[in-house]
């Protein structure tokens, strides 16, 4: 293929370390883009995205010689250096991860590309097209900043490491990314993060949202000790970590003897008791974490001149740190790929293989993102469902689009929990409300009873709210739209209430402290991960809150992912079925479909989530 030749029908790929997944873009844009473990059903799925691809070719109607290129998100031979590196600088500590480790390295991972090529070639037919690596950074920065609505913009990209970066800063300009600045491997905000979720007894690269969600409930205690003795933060956002005090550059684990001897003590047993401590180190690693992210931030607009960010990178899903980014002013828009993981990595890439023409931008004259409001995967009409539900004989009313709003508005209003599956699945972590379950926000016992009743997961845990975009300002303190439910934000002034019984709660009790009028999304601190909804972002669910808000006087509804703690978010109406009868969710909204508990055969009244004691 000659280099200047248009390249317009790319396939990208991550994979091999987390989040596989596959993307398509062509000449009208991100066509779809779905994560690995939708459809394998095992989360986090790092194995080559067999069933993503077949799922994108298929949504694209191609086949794979129909494609210009392949791209991959990162480049396995610089990362190869890197491993061995690491190991050398270690010798001999890293002698029993290095020894379990390597042969995989030496195998095949460090030509994964072939590897790639080889599946490819079994997907078939048609001939592999070229296929292409780019840095890992690199790809994080062009899905942030190609799909974004800016036509210039800084760009902040921070997580655990690709090849050898860590941390870095771009300039997207004329529909490409330079780089301006960056950090590299040891020195990691995504790794002291995933440090602290290892010692508070989390699992590393998918407890860390935990570790964020447990922070409001305690005090930054930690956080000098972190500064002295942990990582050294200039005035620009570089650091560096002292890494004698961490376990993951020579062996299995993030953490020794070190963090025991400085955080009081050894680390927390998972799922054992959280305690104070626990809460005092969380809150105290993200108050770090903020402070690092807003001087990035700060040197960001410095370097580049610009007044709009955009982000990628894992550390970029902490919405609580782009929250304050958001607040401080320092640019007048905020800007995050809802896929800023590795996921987006494989978009990152595809965007990055395209050439001439495809990579105009045109969506930037509309002022609105390429993202399509990331429903980039699967959709199955109404024939397909009443399908599934006919041969599985599974009693339902088939209400249409018209009337379903309806209905469901009345089951929420009346208290019921109900799943709602709709149009074209996610593209990354968050359900914005295709795979969601939805509840009142104003009941207190909702957040509880949704934890423990049918997520069956820590009770902790906050639950975000999806309001109608018009009214957000009357319920959050977001100072822009939040489509993605990456910023978090303070509950209005307006919608505040005051408890005695706040002053003298600490710890967990902090749970049965009502706060707002929407208690069910209101954390401990009064804030809230906030997801706005517009008629153009989602007519249905735009529909489904104004419906609610007509009957109750109320445009906000608990959001959280159709799944259990566990699994993935379900991908499939069977999938919509099985996680539907596994909970105590009262009611599905599948498509123009209601399939409500207790008209199921296998559903007993006993199992009724509402026999939870209510919070006082």
């Amino acid at each position: 293929m000659a280099t200047d030749a248009p390249v317009t029908t790319v396939l990208g790929l991550s994979a091999y370390y987390h989040d596989s997944a596959a993307a398509v873009v062509g000449a009208d844009g991100i066509v779809a883009a779905a994560q690995e473990e939708r459809f394998s059903r095992r989360r986090h799925d790092p194995a080559f995205p067999e069933l993503a691809i077949r799922y994108c070719l298929d949504e694209a109607g191609l086949r794979l010689g129909d494609l210009d290129a392949v791209a991959y998100y990162e480049r396995p031979d610089l990362k190869f250096r890197r491993v061995m590196a690491t190991y050398l600088g270690t010798a001999p500590r890293s002698w029993s991860s290095f020894r379990e480790v390597m042969p995989s390295w030496l195998s095949w991972k460090r030509r994964a590309l072939n590897t790639v090529r080889d599946r490819l070639a079994e997907l078939g037919p048609g001939p592999v097209p070229e296929i292409r690596a780019f840095r890992h950074h690199e790809s994080h920065a062009a899905s942030t900043y190609l799909p974004s609505p800016y036509e210039s913009a800084a760009v902040l990209c921070v997580d655990g490491v690709g090849e050898w970066t860590t941390t870095s800063i771009w300039h997207g300009a004329d529909g490409n990314v330079a780089p301006v600045a960056e950090l590299s491997f040891p020195h990691s905000l995504g790794m002291l993060y995933s440090a602290f979720t290892y010692f508070c007894g989390f699992k590393v690269d998918s407890g860390e949202y935990k570790l964020m969600g447990l922070a409001p409930y305690g005090r930054p205690v930690y956080a000098q000790r972190i500064r002295d003795h942990l990582v050294d933060v200039k005035e620009d956002g570089s650091f560096r970590l002292d890494t004698r005090c961490f376990a993951f550059l020579h062996g299995h684990v993030m953490t020794g003897r070190a963090f025991e001897e400085l955080f009081d003590g050894p680390r927390r047993e998972p799922e054992s008791p959280l305690t104070e401590r626990e809460f005092d180190l969380a809150a105290s690693v993200q108050l770090v974490t903020e402070e690092i992210m807003l001087k990035l931030a700060r040197t960001a607009q410095r370097l580049t001149g610009e007044h709009r960010l955009c982000m990628a990178g894992g550390v970029a899903l902490n919405c609580v740190a782009n929250g304050k980014i958001a607040e401080s002013g320092i640019f007048d828009e905020l800007w995050i790929q809802p896929a800023a993981g590795d996921a987006g990595g494989a978009l990152g890439a595809a965007l990055l293989a395209q050439r001439g023409p495809a990579r105009a931008r045109p969506h930037t004259r509309t002022g609105r993102d390429a993202m399509r409001s990331s429903r980039l995967g699967p959709a199955f009409d109404d024939d397909h469902v009443q399908a599934y539900l006919d041969a599985s004989a599974i009693p339902h009313q088939r209400l249409g689009p018209d009337h379903i709003n309806r209905a469901v508005a009345e089951h929420l209003a009346e208290g019921k929990v109900v799943a709602w599956f709709q149009g074209r699945m996610e593209f990354g972590p968050r359900a914005l409300g295709s795979r969601s379950i939805l509840g009142d926000p104003r009941d207190p016992a909702m957040q509880s009873a949704m934890n423990q009743k049918i997520k069956f997961r820590e009770s902790f845990r906050p639950f975000a709210p999806v309001v109608l975009a018009e009214r957000a300002a009357e319920y959050f303190q977001l100072t822009q739209h939040s489509p993605y439910m990456l910023l978090v934000a303070q509950i209005a002034a307006g919608q505040r209430l005051s408890s005695p019984a706040a002053a003298d709660a600490g710890g967990l009790d902090l749970l049965k402290v009502t706060r707002s009028t929407i208690p069910a999304v209101t954390h401990v601190d009064h804030s809230a991960r906030v997801q706005t909804v517009s008629t153009e972002s989602d007519p249905l669910l735009h529909g489904l809150l104004t419906e609610f808000d007509r009957l109750t006087g109320c445009p906000v509804l608990v959001n959280t992912s159709f799944n259990v703690r566990g699994e993935p978010i379900v991908a499939t109406p069977e999938d919509a079925y099985r996680c539907f009868m596994r909970t105590n969710i009262d009611t599905l909204a599948m498509g123009g479909f209601l399939i409500e508990k207790a008209e199921q055969p296998q559903w007993s009244e006993s199992d009724d989530w509402r026999e939870l004691i209510p919070l006082d």
